[in-house]
């Protein structure tokens, strides 16, 4: 920054879990300004201290949130952390904007809610930045992670499973797939991947891959996949074999704690490029 200038002002929508704090962290340390605009039962509460300013509002009132990263001077504008997707459907504190915006799409998946708020940020005159410019060191690995190779039957299922989360993501439903034997067990929807997860090992059982994709044309921006210790943790309670997520267009949280907990469990954790999708 040159001498005398002012900081930039970033703001940042906070959502659950590390990765907003981890943000937090990158913009305080890039000597910007902080807002925190969170949500009432979705926000990590430990983002707030780090901000200069903040707000906390209730999922939906978009025009306060709005109103809020002008007043404070906010022109770059970046997304992180987790939303309890079904906090989404309860529309008892949507404002009169958020409403009309909602009522009018067609389709309310994931990715054309989170690119609909984009463009509503964009045409207040704020950029949209991806969260990984100020969390670097992310982005999965490509390869083999784990002590442990998939064995070849295992395979097969993150082949079969990544072509299938692929297309499941093109329908904007989820970005997880679990599969045992070529069997899909489950999909996911809107209850997220861990809650994916224990529904398709709980039926599937034991042995059973899962597989997080990108959505094909999705906002990277906004919704990159993502895999921590929590996932592996609900794949190793279900006694799942194979975990698929894909290389350089996904975020791995933890890395060094959650491959240790992966390989104590016995569990292969692959970071899959487009050759691997390839029977």
């Amino acid at each position: 920054m040159d001498a005398g200038s002012s900081p930039k002002v970033v703001g940042l929508i906070a959502g659950g879990r590390q990765f907003p704090v981890l943000v937090a962290r990158g913009v305080k340390a890039a000597g910007h300004r902080l807002v925190v605009v969170g949500f009432t039962g979705h926000t990590n509460p430990e983002v707030y201290p780090l901000a200069d300013e903040k707000r906390e509002l209730k999922l939906g009132q978009l025009s306060k949130m709005i109103d809020f990263l002008k007043e404070t001077g906010v022109r770059e504008v970046v997304m992180a952390g987790t939303i309890h997707k079904p906090g989404v459907m309860d529309f008892r504190h949507f404002d009169a904007r958020a409403v009309k915006i909602l009522f009018s799409l067609k389709a309310k998946g994931d990715d054309v809610l989170l690119r609909t708020l984009s463009a509503v940020l964009e045409g207040e005159g704020m950029t949209l930045a991806p969260p990984q410019r100020y969390a670097e060191g992310l982005l999965t690995p490509v390869g083999v992670l784990t002590r442990r190779a998939p064995a070849e039957r295992e395979w097969i299922d993150l082949r079969r499973g990544a072509r299938l989360a692929r297309e499941v993501g093109r329908l904007d439903i989820g970005q997880c797939v679990v599969l045992r034997e070529g069997v899909v067990a489950a999909i996911e929807a809107l209850e997220g991947t861990d809650a994916a997860i224990e529904r398709g090992c709980r039926l599937g059982g034991p042995g059973c891959v899962a597989v997080k994709m990108l959505k094909p044309g999705q906002e990277e921006r906004v919704d990159l996949p993502s895999v921590g210790p929590d996932t592996v943790r609900q794949l190793a309670a279900g006694k799942g074999a194979a975990f698929g997520v894909e290389a350089g267009r996904s975020l791995f949280f933890d890395l060094e704690a959650t491959l240790a907990a992966a390989n104590r469990a016995g569990i292969a954790i692959v970071g899959l490029t487009e050759t691997d999708m390839v029977e």
